[in-house]
């Protein structure tokens, strides 16, 4: 009896101990179940490509990136890359890594994104100081809102130089991937064939780049937002079309009132899903 009272006290003061605790996020595997930092980073550390999904506004996210890159750092040789650098915008990185120019001369020749100095600066820079190789993977703008507005066939009128910033013609498309046909659902009446296809040339063009810069003995982070490489679909749908073998691994962010308990509507979306508090402050 004595120690049935003092198993029962110590559940007790366990439990109001764990509901007073201010847990920002939680690491959940595919199936939903907790999974360490650490044992994440272990297993990221053994692949060739790991895909980065965010939120592109949540602080966690982003934290988590940098910390997973300077942490993999000291293990792997790694190439970085960004769905928020247009193509056509890697000799101003470049030139930017190499130190031939400074950092207001990058927001002045590049077209960085309005949380550029708050969110994927410390990545480029930490590139920067380390020497390492940062990609800029994305189909600039500008071509994938022509193929919103008229359709694959608008690419073929682009110049050989336009046409080295995107994946190579034509562009393979599977409409009925499930990833693409919600964001018809999504969109209600305001979808189109042609939405579906512009966000198919920016996951195309992310994996060609992504392909084209992989190397031996390497691994390539790649940051992007979620929705890119999400079950596995996106991004990685493309690379496997090239590379099957390849040895990868995708995080994703999610965010949920409670974050003890991953919901299903969550699940199966990566192979580690960042559970963040929803009242976590946003960096825009």
């Amino acid at each position: 009896m004595k120690k049935t009272i003092l198993s029962l006290t110590f559940l007790f003061f366990t439990l109001i101990s764990f509901s007073q605790k201010k847990i920002p996020y939680v690491i959940y595997n595919a199936n939903g179940k907790k999974v360490s930092y650490k044992k994440m980073l272990k297993t990221i550390s053994k692949k060739e490509l790991v895909l980065f999904g965010e939120s592109h506004n949540n602080a966690i996210a982003h934290w988590l990136q940098f910390e997973v890159t300077s942490d993999l750092h000291k293990t792997n040789k790694l190439i970085l890359g960004a769905e928020m650098f247009e193509a056509d915008n890697q000799t101003p990185l470049n030139n930017y890594l190499n130190g031939n120019i400074k950092a207001k001369e990058l927001d002045t020749l590049a077209r960085l994104w309005p949380n550029y100095k708050t969110d994927y600066k410390p990545l480029v820079d930490f590139a920067k100081n380390n020497n390492i190789k940062f990609i800029a993977t994305n189909i600039p703008r500008r071509y994938a809102n022509m193929v919103y507005k008229k359709g694959f066939p608008v690419l073929d009128s682009l110049t050989d130089k336009e046409k080295s910033w995107i994946a190579p013609l034509p562009i393979t498309f599977n409409a009925n991937l499930p990833t693409y046909k919600n964001i018809l659902k999504m969109m209600g009446d305001h979808g189109t064939p042609e939405l579906v296809m512009s966000q198919a040339t920016k996951d195309a063009t992310m994996g060609h780049f992504i392909l084209e810069n992989l190397k031996e003995n390497h691994t390539f982070i790649h940051y992007n937002g979620s929705f890119h490489s999400n079950y596995y679909e996106g991004i990685l749908w493309y690379v496997q079309l090239e590379r099957p073998e390849i040895g990868y691994a995708t995080i994703t962010t999610v965010s949920q009132e409670d974050v003890s308990k991953l919901l299903e509507e969550h699940k199966n979306k990566a192979d580690f899903i960042i559970c963040v508090d929803d009242n976590m402050t946003n960096t825009y």
